[in-house]
């Protein structure tokens, strides 16, 4: 083990409490996409403490820390709005105890995804303390929104902020595995428009819910003939949600949708999965309609902002430099081989990678079979590990 690993695994060590609590601090308010800001004035107040150069909280309501002026830029990502708590019944404790007990900080969020920018701060203030003086710029971001439309805060901080790093950490939940890739994702409608006649002589009508009933179908076969990589997988498709409406509960609906969620995997594009849906209505003729959904909300700064819900298909080859600093990164840390896998589920990659071509890797704290799930809890261990991690490859990189 070299002597900087060596000095950055004591000093994450060191700060293992800090880390901890700083998570739980952030835990213990809660922070659901677009009711961030308690919470992001928290992170803000956590980078301004462990020493960032510069500090600040962008129109959409992203916090950035940034430590040194090198030219090559590295983010590390980590989203800080959650989801809900769903029922509470299936929590054994509070959900914003931010509890540390037994190796573990408790609550909601602290796998997905606080645990992360917690270990990204910390990374930063070790590098500070080791007088990092490489040609990188270092920067921890605590986005908002992703929870509600993964990606949108990257497409701010991009496009309006004129951030573009040359490398970019996901710290989503990997288990402490090196991440190269996911599927990506779009929300697509299928609209049916029917005619209404009275209940009691349906034939005279068009009855919506049975054309919608019998594309529901059709899509069910279909998510058996999607494509396959070998490394991403098979796509799907799956109804999420079926709608109609009727003048009354005694007419024929002439109002029908479904709501698709559709993971796409490699050399799957919005296109290909536009026309494949639009192949099972083409019997229904200017009856129904299929549309990729747009989202556009008010974050909590007061900016209505929005974009498509098409999520791109990312992946980075195992030999590319941002996963080999990351292999090379571990292994001096650790002294092991790591494992590189990918996500089953979206992350703010699909406009990292899949929209603006950054090169991106993940990295982060807990499991991700405990993301959105009762009794959430990230083990203090892993937030050593990350922490260490994020400095490490910051010194790796910028080589």
């Amino acid at each position: 083990m070299n002597e900087i690993a060596k000095k950055i695994n004591e000093l994450a060590e060191k700060y293992r409490d800090y880390t901890a609590k700083n998570l739980s601090k952030m835990v213990q308010i809660p922070s659901e996409s677009l009711q961030e800001k308690d919470v992001c004035l928290e992170a803000k107040r956590q980078m301004e403490e462990a020493g960032f150069d510069e500090v600040w909280i962008d129109g959409l309501g992203n916090v950035i820390g940034r430590i040194g002026n090198g030219k090559k830029i590295l983010a590390v990502d980590g989203h800080i709005d959650t989801v809900g708590v769903g029922n509470i019944a299936n929590w054994t404790s509070d959900p914003f105890s931010g509890e540390i007990k037994d190796g573990f900080v408790h609550g909601r969020g602290t796998v997905d995804q606080e645990g992360g920018i917690a270990c990204a701060i910390t990374a930063g203030k070790i590098l500070k303390e080791m007088g990092f003086d490489k040609d990188l710029t270092y920067y921890a971001v605590a986005s908002v929104i992703e929870e509600d439309c993964d990606g949108l805060c990257w497409k701010y901080i991009v496009e309006e902020g004129k951030l573009k790093p040359d490398f970019v950490i996901s710290t989503e939940p990997t288990n402490c595995n090196i991440y190269r890739g996911h599927r990506g994702r779009m929300e697509i409608r299928v609209s049916f428009r029917g005619i209404s006649c009275h209940g009691s002589a349906p034939e005279r009508g068009i009855n919506a819910v049975y054309m919608a009933s019998k594309t529901a179908l059709k899509v069910e076969k279909l998510n058996e003939n999607l494509a396959f990589d070998e490394f991403l997988g098979r796509g799907s498709v799956t109804v999420s949600e079926f709608k109609s409406g009727s003048p009354s509960l005694c007419a024929v609906a002439d109002y029908a949708h479904l709501h698709l969620d559709r993971r796409l995997t490699w050399g799957e594009t919005k296109d290909s999965a536009v026309a494949e849906i639009q192949e099972l209505i083409n019997e229904f003729g200017d009856k129904a309609k299929v549309e990729v959904l747009t989202y556009e909300e008010v974050a909590y700064t007061g900016l209505k902002y929005g974009m498509e819900k098409y999520f791109p298909t990312w992946k980075i080859p195992v030999e590319h430099e941002t996963v080999q600093a990351g292999v090379k990164s571990y292994k001096e840390l650790f002294n092991k081989e790591p494992k590189v896998d990918k996500w089953t589920f979206s992350t703010n990659g699909v406009t990292i990678n899949g929209y603006y071509g950054i090169p991106l890797i993940g990295f982060g704290p807990g499991n991700e079979v405990n993301a959105h799930a009762p009794n959430e809890k990230c083990p203090v261990d892993d937030l050593v590990t990350c922490a260490a991690f994020y400095a490490m490859y910051a010194y790796n990189i910028a080589k």
